[in-house]
């Protein structure tokens, strides 16, 4: 995994995530879950072409029930854009490139 990509947890998520000085993409996922490894790829992608202009991090559902309870994921990949200490919006599921770019865009 690229070294672009934050992991995050429960206990640092509003530090890393919520109070982020830029936008904030998280990607919440599970090892077990086969769309959220073929989405992996792409989230690593776009976190090295937004570097310091997007903090990427990924947060595992399984070991962070407590974060993914609060922002209601029913189902994974979810992806939330935080901007200015708010959720701006969600895309859930495996998406193209092109919608993952475009996702990203939204928070700049």
């Amino acid at each position: 995994m690229s070294e672009e990509v934050k992991q995050v947890s429960d206990g640092d998520f509003d530090q890393e995530v919520v109070n982020s000085d830029i936008p904030a993409i998280v990607d919440f996922w599970a090892p077990w879950c086969g769309p959220c490894r073929a989405l992996g790829p792409m989230v690593a992608d776009l976190a090295v072409e937004y570097a310091g202009r997007v903090k990427v991090a990924k947060l595992n559902i399984d070991e962070n029930p407590r974060t993914a309870e609060k922002y209601g994921v029913r189902s994974i990949p979810t992806l939330m854009l935080f901007k200015d200490g708010k959720l701006l919006d969600t895309l859930i599921g495996l998406v193209p490139k092109d919608k993952l770019e475009a996702f990203a865009k939204k928070g700049l």
